[in-house]
């Protein structure tokens, strides 16, 4: 399952977003926040994580102002590896390299088209695995 989930600040990017995947017949479950109203970020990534956590397909999508705030939040928990990107090549390399399990985004910063790439990018593309899963492990360690 795909969650996503953005403080006040991430929030108009969020809807794009959803628009976007549900366009493209992609499930997804809304965690908040509801309305671009001042919200605090830990609420909302602290959800997301709780659901990801709970089955090791699931992936989540953050939104915050910066992206930093969610990444640092999110990264706080094991088994998550929340990667902020600002690109699609680095949402691509996220995923080959790092086997993020959550995409960070910026929400006011970048465009909405360049977000909708990098989603498609975190959503297609496979770890690869071998000496990237060895360093994957040593984090975990």
């Amino acid at each position: 399952m795909l969650y996503i989930a953005s403080d006040h600040a991430g929030f108009a990017r969020k809807q794009y977003l959803l628009q976007f995947l549900k366009e493209q017949g992609i499930e997804c479950e809304d965690l908040g926040t509801d309305n671009p109203v001042r919200a605090e970020f830990p609420i909302f990534a602290k959800k997301l994580v709780q659901k990801v956590l709970k089955n090791k397909i699931n992936r989540g999508i953050l939104i915050c102002g910066s992206g930093i705030g969610m990444s640092i939040c999110a990264n706080r928990y094991k088994g998550i590896r929340a990667g902020l990107c600002t690109g699609p090549e680095l949402a691509r390399l996220a995923r080959q390299h790092n086997d993020i399990n959550v995409l960070v985004l910026r929400g006011r910063y970048g465009t909405n088209k360049s977000a909708q790439e990098m989603v498609i990018e975190f959503l297609n593309t496979q770890f690869v695995g071998g000496k990237y899963a060895k360093r994957m492990q040593m984090i975990d360690e």
